[in-house]
């Protein structure tokens, strides 16, 4: 199942399920809130595959992020191995364990909402990463349980400000964290749906030109194995994200950073695709 929360016109929140191109509203049923429904997916999954509320075309929605409030944002630096092997080359050594940093919850963005280029910055730069939605509280998970903990997958962009990342701020937080650099979406695909997320494509392009196209496969270190790590340091909530690394053809290497303008998709095999145009301050 594919939940989204989403507008019409200017109504107040809905929550919808995503049937082919259409949106389904489900809010008499759900709620205006996916994260409160996700520890009871499981029970109510069925209630909800039948709701049959106003159906809309996507195309005439305006999307909102599907996690509104989550308590933690977590992502893992250098995870693919190319990647790791692109930042060697630059300079920057391969971590020799899990390297974990905070995105600020104030970052989240919409799917397709606009991602503003900071006045204090010319080198904005992107990460197309797949993003796990945590289902349930869980602490010292097994690897053999992780998979249990994750209610769905969706899109991530972990959009960078690499001067304030690499220079001003080492421990990575303020330069992830800029208002609007932390879109994601465009809904959450459950996890039933996902065969296996570490098959998934990912591809991501700036005005059309690709830069990114991997597959999941390339992780250093698989998402359960992420969980078994966070879960030994602190509890995990319903609705906390996890960024799970990206691949590589950053645009940093090469000096590729994004301007006013620019349209950034990146898309997940059977996950969707966000759009955000770089905007001014």
């Amino acid at each position: 199942m594919k939940l989204a929360r989403f507008r019409v016109a200017d109504s107040e929140v809905r929550v919808g399920r995503v049937d082919g191109d259409r949106l389904v509203d489900v809010t008499e049923v759900a709620g205006q809130s996916v994260k409160a429904l996700l520890p009871q997916l499981a029970e109510r999954g069925a209630e909800l595959a039948a709701a049959d509320g106003s159906a809309y075309p996507l195309a005439e929605v305006e999307l909102l992020a599907p996690i509104d409030d989550p308590q933690k944002y977590l992502a893992i630096g250098m995870n693919y191995r190319e990647h790791a092997e692109e930042a060697a080359r630059d300079g920057i050594p391969t971590p020799k364990n899990q390297f974990w940093f905070n995105k600020q919850v104030s970052c989240l963005n919409a799917p397709n909402g606009d991602v503003v280029k900071p006045e204090v910055s010319d080198a904005l730069d992107y990460e197309a990463e797949l993003g796990v939605v945590i289902g349930r509280e869980c602490k010292h998970v097994t690897r053999e349980d992780a998979a249990s903990v994750i209610a769905g997958y969706l899109v991530t962009n972990d959009f960078s400000v690499r001067d304030w990342l690499n220079k001003r701020s080492p421990t990575f937080t303020l330069g992830k964290s800029f208002d609007t650099h932390g879109p994601i979406g465009p809904w959450l695909t459950t996890a039933d749906e996902v065969a296996d997320p570490h098959a998934l494509r990912m591809r991501l392009t700036v005005n059309g030109e690709e830069r990114q196209n991997d597959l999941t496969d390339d992780m250093i270190y698989d998402i359960y194995d992420q969980i078994v790590e966070l879960t030994t340091v602190m509890t995990l909530m319903p609705g906390d994200l996890i960024a799970t690394g990206t691949p590589k053809g950053i645009g940093a290497p090469k000096g590729q950073f994004l301007r006013v303008g620019d349209v950034v998709e990146t898309s997940i095999e059977g996950l969707g695709t966000l759009r955000n145009e770089i905007v001014a301050e």
